[in-house]
């Protein structure tokens, strides 16, 4: 059995092409299922963010699964093989552990040590959960990620400064404009990216901030925390007239702002510029927009160059990280390897349960004249002196697995105790 990771991320692939591979909220679970469905998979999570999309699995073979997953990826994005291979990553066993804990810890992302993967690792996890696929090795696996991801966070100072792509879009946004005070904002789509960088900007002490959002309620309670105003998102044209910066963060799947939106914004701002941010994967903003004189138009490409330039003060934090990794890594394989034996351990239970009851039945008669109060006391007594018999076994059985002394002792337990 082998734990394989397979996916495109920001290091590997253009924005581009992540976009063709990004799965919706809303598509997880057929996705989970239709996983499940193919031959070489027995466990599966699908984590996809707007700096990844990869797919955790539990597989007889690494090679089948390996299979499995790049036709899996090949049909999510209209790719030939040829097209996607030199994007991939696939990893199996103690290196697809370990980047799972790095991707948990902040160290995979674009901006170093933040702060929003490690939710999405989670919600990744209960949702597979919801749907089957994950079950007891990836339940152990991204419990240990959340663990790690939290030491990281709290035993080292990866994640202080800048520490989300909504904190890092806002000071991108103060970088190239000098200064974001007293601006007009408007935030377009209030799910967790969009909170984000609306409390973001609220901290940072802009001026006016719009919120607008389809499901208008989420909008209004955005608003209200940063005591912003909400826009219709029929109206988002109209506002684009007032805002001096926009961020962008829907979950669409499409564009939402188009060049002549934007020309016609342009045409009744007497050459006050625009500045927009757009980091939703797929992209929110028609990459025309770019080319409109009096507009900036940055996306999730530019805001991971910027953030390069940044990492390297928090690179020795990253060396701290890694060594709690190499520690959750062998905790990992300790608790998994202890797990082997509980099989084990529970038939010698079984068999030495059956032997007891069956020596109570034999002597049955002679008990009978006890009063049920003495009966039960025979019966605790009996199992106290199974459970303590069999506990410094039991315990020696779980400490060895995994070691060729772990292999001979369970050996001789089977034979000693005739089980198969």
């Amino acid at each position: 059995m082998s734990i394989v990771v397979f996916g495109v991320n920001h290091r590997t692939g253009p924005l581009s092409l992540l976009e063709r591979v990004t799965i919706a909220d809303d598509a997880i679970a057929k996705t989970v299922h239709g996983l499940m469905e193919r031959p070489n998979l027995r466990e599966v999570v699908v984590l996809s963010t707007c700096n990844r999309t990869e797919v955790y699995a539990v597989a007889e073979k690494f090679h089948g699964a390996y299979g499995d997953l790049r036709d899996f990826f090949c049909d999510l994005g209209g790719f030939s093989a040829d097209e996607l291979i030199p994007h991939v990553y696939s990893q199996h066993d103690d290196a697809a552990i370990s980047h799972l804990f790095e991707v948990a810890s902040g160290l995979d992302s674009a901006v170093l040590g933040e702060s929003e993967i490690l939710g999405q690792v989670r919600t990744a996890w209960e949702r597979s959960q919801r749907e089957g696929g994950a079950l007891s090795t990836l339940n152990l696996l991204f419990r240990h990620a959340i663990e790690t991801g939290k030491r990281a966070r709290t035993e080292t100072s990866i994640g202080r400064h800048t520490s989300s792509v909504s904190h890092a879009a806002v000071d991108m946004a103060r970088e190239s404009l000098g200064a974001i005070d007293g601006l007009t904002v408007l935030v377009v789509g209030a799910g967790d990216m969009g909170e984000g960088v609306t409390v973001a900007l609220s901290d940072s002490g802009v001026g006016k901030v719009f919120v607008t959002n389809r499901t208008i309620a989420k909008a209004q309670a955005l608003a209200d925390r940063v005591n912003g105003s909400v826009t219709e998102f029929y109206r988002l044209a109209e506002t684009l007239n007032e805002a001096d910066v926009v961020v962008t963060c829907t979950g669409a799947g499409s564009t939402v702002i188009d060049a002549n939106m934007v020309k016609n914004a342009m045409a009744l701002r007497a050459d006050r510029p625009l500045f927009i941010v757009d980091i939703a994967v797929p992209r929110d903003v028609d990459s025309e927009v770019a080319h409109i004189n009096g507009v900036t138009l940055l996306d999730l490409d530019n805001l991971r160059d910027w953030a390069a330039r940044g990492q390297a003060q928090r690179a020795t934090e990253a060396f701290a990280v890694r060594d709690i990794i190499v520690q959750e890594i062998e905790r990992f394989n300790m608790e998994t390897t202890a797990r082997q034996a509980a099989p084990l351990v529970a038939q010698l239970h079984e068999r030495a349960e059956a032997v007891r009851a069956a020596e109570i039945d034999r002597q049955f008669k002679k008990l009978s004249s006890l009063t049920p109060e003495q009966q039960d006391a025979v019966d605790a007594v009996t199992k106290g002196i199974v459970a303590k018999l069999l506990h410094d076994m039991s315990v020696r059985l779980k400490d060895d697995a995994g070691t060729p002394r772990g292999e001979r002792n369970s050996a001789a337990v089977r034979d000693l105790f005739d089980l198969s």
